[in-house]
């Protein structure tokens, strides 16, 4: 059973190359405090070892700073979340190992958060800001580097997943379409500034085909490493100067292909609420034409501020908020999941 009925919960992520800490009391923001990775940039993308050591580097000052701009004691805290998983072994080694110790210091539960639970629940947050929760149930899409996901959210702790991508997720597809057009890492919000002055009908994507809510982003990215490498071999092209209207035709295909399945399950379970979390969730147009495929519909749209789009220890602290309140605290052996179950 719960110990409070308006618990101060700290959250911590560590799920990949970011090491965040926040601390919620009754649900409400104090503190949201994100330690990035750089160091990734100049490889092209996120490498596990260097994550697992930046994490060790960041996380005490990073829970020490977030305890402080909330104006909480270690001694006031009603439990610890943490990330279990999914995400890179060793990055969630590092939250998973920390937050045991502090859970087994403090005498408090120790709360393991599903990272992609967490994503959805980022649309619970209640901050300064003002600005309307979706009400229960509602279809969520969540939209990250590694992951994209049809749910069903029925309450706090009661999703279930409709449909998913069968190989690459959204976000890679950004990230590696980037990486084939020379672009720095993360490609994903590059290719989002590129696109606003591109055509996305000056070069022609395919767009999969397949069953169901399920979802598929392999053939794409193939079809579009294929169209680059041929622009790059024709001496009359410059690819510089075609950077905008490719960004705009990768970026439009992702957003067809999301869009069409959202559509079709809101429309198969007669959802009226939709909301859209996750990194890419923070790319401008899919927040449009998820708006407009919204006014079409007839639907409620919900979308996170920025802030809480990408990883970030707020949302992390909210889910453990929930398992808090329904008493499902984890055993102080808990290991992490690095694979969605």
């Amino acid at each position: 059973m719960p110990r409070s009925t308006t618990p101060v919960i700290l959250g911590i992520e560590s799920s990949c190359d970011e090491t965040a800490a926040a601390v919620l009391v009754n649900g409400h923001v104090r503190s949201n405090v994100i330690a990035g990775q750089s160091v990734h940039q100049q490889w092209g993308g996120v490498v596990p070892e260097l994550a697992s050591r930046a994490h060790q580097e960041h996380i005490v000052p990073v829970v020490h700073q977030a305890l402080q701009e909330a104006g909480v004691g270690m001694d006031q805290l009603d439990g610890i979340a943490f990330t279990r998983g999914p995400g890179l072994i060793g990055a969630l080694l590092v939250g998973t190992c920390f937050a045991r110790s502090m859970a087994q210091a403090l005498d408090v539960p120790l709360l393991a958060v599903d990272h992609l639970q967490a994503h959805i629940l980022a649309h619970l947050i209640i901050d300064s800001d003002a600005r309307p929760v979706p009400a229960f149930p509602f279809l969520n899409l969540t939209v990250s580097g590694g992951h994209t996901l049809l749910v069903m959210v029925r309450g706090p702790l009661d999703m279930e997943v409709l449909g998913g991508t069968l190989d690459d997720a959204a976000g890679e597809a950004f990230d590696k379409g980037a990486k084939m057009l020379g672009l720095p890492y993360p490609g994903g919000p590059l290719i989002d500034r590129l696109a606003a002055t591109g055509d996305p009908k000056r070069y022609s994507l395919p767009l999969p085909a397949i069953q169901g809510f399920d979802m598929s982003f392999s053939g794409l990215k193939a079809a579009f490493h294929r169209l680059v490498t041929d622009l790059k071999r024709r001496a009359d092209v410059e690819l510089e100067h075609e950077l905008p209207h490719l960004c705009a035709a990768l970026q439009q295909a992702i957003i067809t292909i999301l869009l069409r399945k959202l559509q079709k399950a809101g429309r198969f379970h007669g959802v009226k609420r939709i909301a859209i979390s996750g990194g890419v969730s923070a790319n401008s147009g899919l927040r449009a034409q998820v708006q407009q495929l919204a006014e079409r519909e007839g639907w409620e749209v919900f979308i996170p501020p920025l802030a809480y789009c990408t990883d970030n220890a707020a949302m992390i602290a909210m889910a453990g908020h929930h398992l808090y309140l329904s008493g499902r605290a984890a055993s102080l052996d808990v290991v992490p999941m690095p694979r969605h179950a």
